[in-house]
Order: structure tokens, then sequence, then C-alpha cells
């Protein structure tokens, strides 16, 4: 007997089939069914790939991209207005709860670097450099004026005071 491939016929409702299904066609091939898509149903051939989106930006219903602008500011953080006073002199106030020996420290010196997380200081007078994690710290304080730039201006930093 000469294996020849399968026609799919087309039959009306009611009437009985030995091995088809209504809506189900057979793929000449591989012999496995598929099912007909119908109305309102996405078939997986015409499915394209969502575009590529920048973490954050807004989509419309459509799946659009809506374009931004990012704020050409930093934000008012600590870390931040400690960046815009390196190399100031300053007493930090530090808590450390649960701490039998110390709950409460000062620390005093030159602010060398800030971090999320942290804050570097050095001991001018001895050159020693101390790292304090931002979840201890009070507060600070300083005896020059402080840089400081507002959220919402763009622009250069500003410039250090002037003394008079």
């Amino acid at each position: 007997m000469i294996n020849q491939p399968y026609q799919p016929t087309t039959q009306a409702l009611g009437q009985q089939a030995n091995s088809q299904v209504q809506g189900t066609s057979y793929k000449i091939g591989n012999g496995m069914p598929t099912m007909s898509p119908t109305p309102g149903m996405v078939s997986p051939s015409s499915t394209s790939v969502p575009p590529l989106v920048s973490s954050g930006s807004p989509m419309t219903p459509a799946g659009g991209v809506v374009t931004t602008t990012a704020p050409q500011f930093e934000q008012s953080y600590i870390e931040n207005i400690l960046r815009l006073n390196l190399g100031k002199f300053g007493t930090f106030y530090m808590t450390y709860e649960g701490n039998k020996e110390w709950n409460a420290r000062i620390f005093q010196g030159i602010i060398e670097a800030a971090g999320r997380d942290h804050i570097i200081i050095s001991d001018p007078k001895t050159g020693r450099r101390i790292m304090l994690l931002m979840v201890n710290f009070d507060y600070a304080t300083f005896d020059e004026p402080l840089l400081y730039q507002y959220p919402g201006v763009i622009g250069n930093y500003p410039q250090a005071p002037s003394r008079r």
C-alpha cells in the first residue's frame, strides 16, 4: 500500500467524521492537528515582539512607549549634600542601638567620600580615616557654610559663598 498524505475534507454540521472534529484541520507533514483561528483569537504567527523599553518608562495601553525627559538634577539626599561639601570639616553624631559599651558617639573629621550607605571622614591631625554607616547617622554640624543645590534647579552647582 502506498502511504499518501492526508487531504482535509469539509463536512457539514450534523455529519460524523471518523477522525476529524469540526474546526480542526490537519497539517500536511507531521500529522498533528492545529486549531483554526476563530474571530477574536490571535494566532501565534501574528504576535509581535514588544518594543524595548528603558526601565521605568511609561507605556500606553496599546504598547507604545511614552518618551519622557530625565531630570537634570540630583535629588536632595544626605549623600548628595555631603558630596557637594567634600573637604569640609564636620562633627558627625551617630547612634548605635543595642550597644552596651557606647550607645551614641561623636566623630569629627574632613569629609573624604560619601555614598548611599556610608561616609568616609579623616582626622586632619592623625590622618586616620573612619567609615561611618548612614544607618547610624543622626545629624552633622559644620562651622562653615555648606554648598547645597535645591532639587529642581537645573544647571551648575552653586559656587562657594564669599565670606564677608
